[in-house]
């Protein structure tokens, strides 16, 4: 049978729970070993709900604020791509993972601010490359970016990849055509030898 939960009005707005002067419903071992050891929730009284009327709708109003801020925010990183220079063995491998801070860093410097906590990483980037991430901030305020890893220095393996092919070497030799025409008209000369040396023999007869 599942617990039954508790009612607490919260002294303090608690992130995905709700906000100042909110009554909500929690279960027995949340209230009991983190909102009420940190002085985030009380039980309610009709008193202590009316006296926190005026911060309720100062945090609501705040937190309306927020929200339109994290949409255009969201907006404006639609097709976004950043670049992440990293050090690198030669073989192209990362010596430390790209983390959620490294990510969020990035996006506030180039004028995105996003909290670490809204990076959402679908895997563990270890090698240079181009990847996606998500950026979550509710529900339905969410989009991907592009992270393109780059290495600090020019690896071997890549620049030889790169370096044009030498060009062919020049030769002498003719070409086969040429040389299957040629032979044709050396036997023609041999033939016309020999028929006009006939011809002088049958004259001298």
């Amino acid at each position: 049978m599942a617990a039954r939960k508790v009612e607490l009005l919260l002294n303090k707005t608690v992130e995905n729970l709700g906000l100042i002067g909110d009554v909500v419903k929690v279960k027995p071992g949340y209230a009991r070993n983190y909102l009420l050891p940190h002085a985030l929730a009380e039980a309610p009284t009709p008193e202590k709900i009316e006296a926190l009327k005026s911060e309720r709708a100062k945090a609501a109003a705040e937190m309306e604020k927020m929200r339109a801020d994290r949409a255009a925010l969201i907006a404006r990183l639609e097709g976004v791509s950043i670049k992440l220079v990293r050090s690198v063995n030669d073989q192209g491998a990362l010596y430390g993972a790209v983390t959620h801070r490294d990510i969020s860093d990035q996006l506030a410097a180039d004028g995105f601010p996003v909290d670490m906590r809204a990076v959402r990483l679908g895997m563990t980037i270890r090698r240079i490359g181009s990847y996606s991430c998500a950026i979550v901030f509710d529900r339905e305020l969410r989009t991907e970016i592009g992270i393109e890893v780059a290495p600090d220095r020019t690896l071997e393996m890549y620049a030889r990849t790169e370096e044009p092919s030498a060009p062919a070497e020049e030769t002498t030799e003719e070409p086969a055509a040429e040389q299957a025409e040629a032979k044709p008209a050396k036997g023609k000369a041999k033939a016309d030898g020999d028929v006009a040396t006939k011809s002088a023999r049958t004259r001298k007869a």
